[in-house]
């Protein structure tokens, strides 16, 4: 389930709060860092490939470049330069911010089509468990789906539980550009459902992308669904503390700096996304206009203003989400810090009605995804506050995209 979806295990999280110091000893004796020591991976092997590859004589250039020079080097080879180092190293061009988006699809598409192949051969692996087989087979159709011809995936690993990135929308051509952060248990399984569909960041991205058009038709708009980071399993350590955020954060901050074009960014946070996108505030480039949050369990911070963000903040939530019961502090490094729906927190808080819930925010017809719409065309006059007195619309101006 994506973002602290199941009530019970309120209490878990209560408990680990009031174990803040036990686990903080945990954290300074290496636990986490054990926890996360991996050996090699698919994506690392294909970049240390990258990194010892030639073209045209000359090395390639370092993949941590900055995305301009990146982008630079890109473009000054010939189309049959470019096709090469797709098929050579799709998983390192696939996730290389700077390369063009069009040759991150195309690399991606490849990566899967080989991971897809990895787990066909797993299904049939006789030392694997019958549920082990199974999980290679979700995998493998999962992998399937996302190389469906219309689908444009900007990130991809299928490392561990996987991250990957979506595209709806030209992203090369927008207007202004919309980002879906998710939470807690998001992946590559998780990463679309049928079920519950607009829970899931396929869902929730494609739910705002029709509502950005048919808030704005002449705006040219994209939606990213981005679960490109580690996103924190159930309701243990991870979920309440920052780490995953942190990570989670700088990701996110190289994903936006290497978006094409100067269009505005908003981003789109829910739940533990929101600790993602608190934490990454301070670090985001001007380009990002808004950061708006819902159902969120923290930002890190106790005021809107300890941000250090020019971007204007958004805070929603629905009047039966279970949220609202999680203690709003942060003890030891554990917790996320004051309510974002406060009044004293500063942000201006929008209406979610309809919502229904936690995992409600973007499901057609919501008040919460007709704000986010208009945030996302830049319709900031039309948007709903929480509250009659409309102040969450104070100083703004402009009732159409801008």
């Amino acid at each position: 389930m994506t973002s602290f979806d199941t009530t019970p295990q309120l209490n878990v999280w209560r408990a680990l709060l009031a174990l803040a110091v036990v686990f903080v000893m945990l954290a300074t004796t290496g636990w986490t860092a054990l926890r996360n020591q991996r050996g090699d991976t698919p994506l690392k092997a294909s970049l240390s490939a990258w990194e010892d590859g030639r073209i045209g004589g000359h090395r390639l250039p370092d993949p941590q470049s900055q995305p301009t020079k990146l982008a630079r080097f890109f473009s000054s080879l010939t189309e049959r330069d470019r096709a090469s180092l797709v098929r050579k190293y799709p998983l390192a061009v696939g996730n290389m911010n700077g390369a063009p988006v069009e040759l991150r699809y195309r690399a991606n598409r490849i990566a899967l089509g080989q991971a897809r192949e990895v787990e066909r051969e797993r299904m049939h692996d006789s030392r694997l468990t019958p549920s082990g087989k199974y999980e290679a087979g979700r995998r493998m159709h999962r992998f399937e789906d996302l190389m469906e011809k219309d689908r444009h995936i900007l990130a991809f690993d299928p490392d561990g539980s996987g991250r990957v990135a979506e595209v709806f929308g030209d992203l090369r051509e927008a207007d202004r550009v919309s980002v879906v952060v998710p939470g807690v248990d998001t992946d590559l399984l998780t990463f679309q459902r049928t079920r519950r569909k607009y829970s899931a960041p396929v869902g929730m991205a494609e739910s705002l992308y029709a509502a950005e058009r048919a808030a704005s038709p002449s705006t040219r708009t994209a939606v990213i669904a981005w679960a490109d980071y580690t996103a924190p399993s159930g309701l243990g350590i991870d979920s309440a503390t920052g780490l995953r955020a942190e990570e989670g954060a700088e990701r996110l901050n190289a994903l936006v700096r290497a978006l094409p074009n100067s269009s505005p960014v908003s981003l789109f946070c829910h739940s533990y996304g929101s600790v993602v996108c608190g934490v990454a505030a301070h670090s985001l480039p001007g380009r990002v206009s808004d950061i708006a949050v819902a159902g969120s369990p923290g930002m890190r911070v106790e005021k809107a203003a300890q941000l250090h963000t020019t971007a204007r903040v958004w805070a929603m939530r629905d009047a039966d989400d279970w949220i609202q019961d999680v203690p709003y502090l942060e003890v030891g490094g554990l917790g996320h810090g004051a309510d974002p729906v406060s009044t004293g927190f500063g942000a201006r808080v929008l209406s979610a009605q309809g919502a229904k819930g936690h995992a409600g925010y973007f499901e057609p017809g919501t008040a919460s995804l007709m704000n986010f719409a208009e945030i996302g065309v830049g319709a900031y006059r039309s948007v709903h506050c929480a509250h009659e007195d409309g102040v969450c619309r104070t100083g703004l101006s402009g009732t159409a995209a801008a």
